[in-house]
């Protein structure tokens, strides 16, 4: 399998962001990503997708959407909307009527930060998902970078220090989304995680002094959903938009915070009697199943099985495991990173029936 690096869920001057396809197009090649999705709210931009180049570097873009009902009040339960290739934002009022109608579209529906805090600082309302009774939404966005600053963020010199300390915001998802995951997982259904920056790029200016505040290429060294295909990019849209849709829709993919360190190169896989499966896939527990774990580099690696802790290794860069239990197993990776133990890798899962 080919490993690709992918930003998604972004916003440009089209809605709330402070930037052009083609900034984020220039910070991507520059932060050595393969593909960006970009996620403005509320409408799907036509025009600006396809592959960005400079030398012999390429980024792919898609162009996709964030969707809430702008009449709500307040606006919680946004849907990132994948590969739908069609505008989808009058469905917004029924949150289930629009995830329905993105399956009919054969697109892909991750619910957006799940659980968001309220920011007092910056009048920020909380934006959570609230209708947790829907079905058929392929998956979670397990960890959202600007949810993340707001929950660390109660007062405004909070906020400036992250401001001129960025680098310092990233310490992990939310508990109670790792633990809605689990339990969904748990229930028997399967369920996707993703990291989303939800990049903004804000400009601010005090006088003659201007500032873009989180740029897309910070961004875009941070929270990235690594993905497995089975070949590299052709340089064909219509090819490769695909390829990269399905793997995001089967979780063939993991969740790297490549700031502390790059996360290309992690594998979770498992061999059983009926075959070998990778994240994202299934296989029987009759006959014994052995897990597999490869870091990219020395972290402090723990084996869940339905959301609880059965395995940790320490300064392994190679782990395995054998199992005989059926049941719903993902990897979680440590690492410390200015003076802090952060989330460093978070796979999708292995089920194991």
């Amino acid at each position: 399998m080919h490993e690709l690096i992918v930003n998604l869920h972004m916003h440009t001057t089209y809605s709330d962001g402070g930037g052009t396809h083609k900034e984020i197009g220039r910070a991507a090649l520059k932060r050595g990503l393969d593909v960006v999705i970009v996620t403005d709210h509320n409408l799907v931009v036509s025009g600006p997708d396809g592959y960005y180049r400079e030398g012999k570097k390429q980024v792919l873009m898609l162009i996709d959407e964030e969707i809430h009902d702008q009449t709500r009040e307040p606006q919680r339960c946004h849907l990132l909307v994948l590969g739908a290739n069609r505008e989808l934002a009058h469905f917004a009022d029924s949150p289930q009527n629009l995830i329905d109608n993105v399956r009919k579209a054969q697109g892909f529906s991750f619910l957006a930060h799940p659980h968001d805090k309220d920011c007092l600082a910056i009048k920020e309302p909380r934006i959570s998902w609230d209708d947790w009774d829907v079905f058929g939404y392929t998956g979670l966005e397990i960890w959202n970078g600007m949810s993340e600053l707001k929950t660390h963020s109660p007062t405004i010199l909070h906020i400036l220090f992250y401001v001129l300390f960025p680098h310092l915001i990233g310490q992990g998802p939310e508990k109670e989304t790792l633990k809605k995951w689990d339990e969904l997982l748990k229930a028997g259904n399967k369920v996707v995680g993703v990291g989303g920056s939800d990049a903004h790029a804000f400009r601010a200016a005090m006088g003659p002094i201007k500032k873009i505040i989180f740029p897309y290429e910070f961004h875009f060294q941070t929270i990235n959903t690594h993905i497995l295909v089975p070949t590299p990019l052709s340089g064909d849209i219509e090819a490769d938009s695909k390829m990269v849709y399905d793997a995001l829709g089967a979780g063939q993919s993991f969740i790297g915070y490549d700031l502390p360190a790059p996360t290309s190169g992690f594998r979770f896989s498992a061999q059983g009697r009926d075959g070998d499966a990778i994240v994202g896939g299934e296989l029987h527990a009759e006959g014994g199943v052995t897990f597999q774990v490869k870091l990219p580099g020395v972290g402090e690696c723990h084996l869940l099985k339905d959301g609880e802790v059965i395995q940790k290794w320490k300064e392994n860069e190679v782990c395995s495991y054998i199992t005989t239990q059926p049941g719903v197993y993902r990897v979680e990776v440590y690492r410390r990173f200015w003076g802090k133990r952060r989330t460093w890798i978070l796979s999708n899962p292995i089920y194991i029936r």
